[in-house]
């Protein structure tokens, strides 16, 4: 009776589970349900009070038109340029800062890393400005290089990759000293293929900032040729008229590569994750 009893009380937890997890799973999808579903709406069916997910006629006409009336194929390798480069750049100086920051000893170390995540307290809107005249100075607006170089690295990433450095016995290096290896061989042979967990990790964190951040590239670009997709998808909303159709119809357009680049990595995602948490 007793075995019964513990049987059914670990059956009704494991179901309460479920139920729980499956409602926190539609809170987070449908969002993204009705953001497909609208893109095949007509603009009025969308507008219609009260709203419903499934209501009206369904069509290709925002996708028809988001491809007509901008260049969503420019928009769309722009920001592929803009995310891909920045996230790879990124990638590197974050490796090597939070190496740096982790397992060397120079004059001055904590006090620098703390400046460091003192940025991070910083809204982007505070430096927006002198940012965008540092640029123009050095007459690089409009190009591909301005847009790069004040995302070439960041705390976050820099916090990231030192956390999941700290984590790593210090035995490994000192096998390789003992081998003749240098710093840099050690970094390049030894550290950074055991971090490959928090490096992918850290590329989709980047390359879905980069991918939909609007502000800086806005910013950074005002020739209609360096528009990113974002920026592009900004002039669908206007003062007093929003077609969101046509917005919706761009943003299942540029989920895909943010979906694929989670569904290929999602292991090694989850696996960075967890183990940059282990030790701080």
């Amino acid at each position: 009776m007793k075995i019964n009893t513990e049987y059914a009380g670990k059956y009704v937890w494991k179901v309460i589970r479920i139920v729980a997890l499956g409602f926190l799973a539609f809170i987070v999808l449908y969002p993204f349900l009705w953001m497909l579903v609208t893109s095949f709406k007509a603009e009025a069916d969308i507008v219609s009070f009260p709203p419903k997910l499934f209501s009206g006629r369904f069509g290709l006409d925002s996708y028809i038109s988001i491809w007509d009336r901008i260049p969503f194929l420019k928009y769309y390798k722009n920001t592929i340029i803009f995310a891909t480069s920045v996230t790879l750049v990124s990638l590197l100086f974050d490796t090597m800062s939070g190496y740096a920051f982790a397992r060397m000893n120079f004059p001055g170390k904590n006090v620098m890393f703390l400046l460091v995540m003192g940025t991070m307290m910083i809204p982007f809107q505070v430096i927006m400005v002198p940012l965008f005249v540092e640029i123009y100075k050095f007459g690089l607006i409009n190009t591909y290089v301005g847009m790069l170089l004040p995302r070439a690295t960041n705390a976050f990433g820099i916090f990231m990759m030192r956390s999941f450095f700290v984590s790593l016995p210090k035995g490994l290096e000192e096998a390789g000293r003992i081998d003749g290896a240098g710093e840099f061989r050690i970094f390049g042979k030894i550290m950074v293929p055991l971090c490959k967990p928090a490096i992918v990790s850290l590329f989709i964190f980047h390359f879905m900032y980069q991918w939909n951040d609007l502000l800086y590239p806005l910013l950074m670009t005002t020739d209609e040729r360096r528009k990113t997709l974002p920026a592009g998808l900004a002039t669908f909303m206007g003062t007093h008229v929003v077609e969101y159709g046509v917005i919706m119809a761009g943003a299942c357009l540029s989920l895909l590569p943010i979906l694929i680049a989670y569904l290929v990595a999602q292991k090694q995602f989850v696996q960075g994750i967890a183990m940059t948490g282990m030790k701080g």
